[in-house]
């Protein structure tokens, strides 16, 4: 079995404990096996987690065995880490073992001096901060998820789980990700690129300024084939201020929102109809079964077909 650590310090998030600890805790190999064992560790026996206390079963040692680490964010973070924590880490990393870091576990990270020279993230509001403590580290505030190779770096909240669930793939495949994924409701995958939600030092938007309504036309009219400027004319603005606009709201383009919304319908169609491939192509907006394809992979991270049986695996588990 592969091996998860995760090293809860002093002042863990309770989330950021949780969720890989569950995430990878539902992932089942086609034969029903669980393909993970998690453990949880740390310095000493308890430690704070807020409004509660955590008891951790496994001291820094464990971490020599494992063939994955995740670094929880703390309330705290603190300028350097407690006794042994550092030297166990990269310890670990020579060792080849694959670390991951949520939130602002990433300062955690970093302390140890094996982000120097790499690219991470961290949780918007916490990257500049940790731009400044680190200046090696190339802090890039606008992703989900870095991955390095060995080492990976996630935003806050559910990027932790869109990590993990990039791991799983990485580890055992599509199909044993989208069964975790759909155990625990969540998209197979979000892309890693995929801008984290921006909040301006803007005053709020009159009424009637925000694209919402856009959204649900587009939602509706997804199978349609559109343009950018027949999206602008809909929004009665130009192509440049809605390509703004949708920067600033959505964090994306016109063009990449709906084809992420071609796939959100093809992946209903998928999980609903017994209809084909080819159908569904077209029920969702693709031009051709094969740009659908291209386009579902890229975006879920498998295949429609692979998606379904995984999902229909999923209906049967639950």
């Amino acid at each position: 079995m592969h091996t998860v650590a995760v090293l809860a310090l002093d002042g863990v998030v309770p989330f950021d404990l949780s969720a890989p600890i569950d995430t990878f805790g539902w992932a089942r190999l086609p034969d029903g096996r669980a393909p993970y064992r998690v453990r949880v560790c740390s310095v000493r026996e308890e430690v704070s987690a807020g409004a509660f206390t955590v008891r951790a079963p496994y001291g820094l040692d464990a971490l020599a065995d494992a063939d994955t680490i995740i670094l929880p964010g703390v309330a705290e973070p603190p300028g350097t880490l407690p006794p042994g924590v550092a030297e166990a880490l990269r310890a670990a990393a020579a060792g080849g073992t694959r670390i991951a870091s949520i939130c602002v576990g990433a300062f955690l990270f970093a302390a140890t001096g094996l982000l120097d020279g790499l690219r991470a993230t961290t949780h918007w509001i916490a990257a500049p901060e940790l731009a400044a403590r680190h200046p090696a580290v190339t802090v890039d505030p606008n992703v989900l998820y870095v991955d390095n190779g060995q080492f990976l770096t996630s935003a806050g909240a559910a990027a932790a789980m869109d990590m993990c669930l990039h791991m799983i793939r990485r580890d055992f495949g599509s199909a044993v990700a989208a069964h975790a994924a759909r155990m625990s409701v969540m998209p197979l995958e979000r892309e890693g690129g995929q801008a984290q939600c921006i909040v301006h030092d803007l005053p709020p938007a009159p009424a009637g300024a925000t694209l919402e309504p856009l959204l649900h036309w587009l939602e509706d009219h997804c199978d349609r084939d559109l343009t950018l400027d027949e999206i602008a004319a809909r929004a009665g603005m130009s192509s440049r201020t809605l390509n703004r606009r949708f920067r600033e709201q959505t964090g994306t383009t016109p063009l990449q929102w709906l084809h992420r919304a071609r796939v959100r319908r093809a992946q209903y169609l998928l999980e609903t109809t017994p209809y084909s491939v080819e159908r569904i192509a077209g029920q969702a907006g693709f031009g051709s079964p094969t740009a659908f394809r291209e386009r579902f992979r890229r975006v879920v991270g498998t295949s429609p077909q692979a998606y379904r049986r995984a999902f229909r695996a999923g209906e049967r588990v639950s």
